[in-house]
């Protein structure tokens, strides 16, 4: 990861988008939301082109101007790296095709991105945002994760940084945790447990939102519009949220210590869950 950035000023309300994963039709619904648009900042938490429109998601944010906060997640990260030559494959089967979607410059804009930062949001003081964890972005930590696993994402933050919002799992939550509140605005592109496109609003509180849109519609105009050879199944999958947040707590648990490490990525909820055929 790129290091951290620290943004000046106090703001009175922020947007928080999270996951993406190029889904066009999700983020028009939440960047329509009156409450977004009136925000002093719109922070995106990563993972945002790692899915079927992704140039088109990334055209989208870019036009928004210097409002939009941007990080990295690692699959933005992965399709750097597929891109460059750096690696020969992404676990998740769209991704490839997205990276070769990409332009050079939208290529490079990914690489430079953040991976997290720091700034001041009135009523909760100074937020730090990230992917994953502040240390990485992609070890898991989940609503019940053990108070020794927080501890252990959360060591070296100053003293200072009362809240940590971070996104990578797809689940919204709000946890207080050693002093620290953790908030994951969940995804707007591939939620896990409901449908809709989730994101949270913060200042002078936490409000985690969900924008409902029409996904028969968002998964049609995906079918006609992305050349992935099992879009109309992905899009079916993902924007239904067919898997649950209990199964996906039961695949991805598994990585945040409790018990016998595995490697979980998106297709695996995707290829697991009773609803994939």
């Amino acid at each position: 990861m790129n290091g951290m950035r620290q943004v000046p000023g106090v703001h009175e309300r922020v947007a928080v988008l999270s996951d993406i994963h190029g889904v066009l039709p999700a983020l028009e619904a939440v960047l329509a939301e009156p409450d977004v648009q009136a925000a002093d900042r719109l922070v995106v938490t990563g993972d945002i082109a790692a899915g079927p429109q992704p140039g088109e998601v990334l055209d989208l944010l870019r036009a928004q101007g210097g409002k939009v906060l941007w990080l990295s997640g690692n699959a933005d990260r992965e399709l750097v790296e597929y891109r460059r030559g750096e690696r020969t494959g992404i676990p998740d089967p769209i991704a490839p095709l997205a990276a070769e979607a990409l332009t050079g410059d939208q290529v490079e804009f990914l690489a430079a991105l953040p991976g997290s930062l720091t700034l001041q949001v009135r009523g909760l003081g100074e937020v730090l945002f990230c992917h994953a964890t502040p240390r990485d972005d992609e070890e898991v930590v989940l609503v019940d994760s053990r108070s020794a696993r927080w501890a252990e994402v959360l060591t070296g933050l100053a003293p200072g940084i009362g809240t940590v919002v971070c996104g990578h799992t797809h689940m919204p939550y709000i946890r207080l945790t050693h002093g620290r509140l953790v908030v994951n605005p969940g995804s707007v592109g591939m939620p896990y447990g409901r449908p809709g496109a989730h994101w949270c609003l913060l200042g002078p509180g936490t409000d985690l939102r969900v924008t409902p849109y029409d996904v028969d519609a968002a998964v049609a105009r995906l079918t006609a519009e992305c050349g992935f050879p099992g879009i109309a199944e992905w899009a079916d999958h993902f924007l239904n949220a067919r898997a649950t947040d209990t199964e996906a707590l039961e695949l991805f648990g598994h990585r945040d210590g409790r018990g016998e490490a595995r490697r979980v990525s998106r297709s695996a909820i995707f290829e697991e869950t009773p609803s994939w055929p």
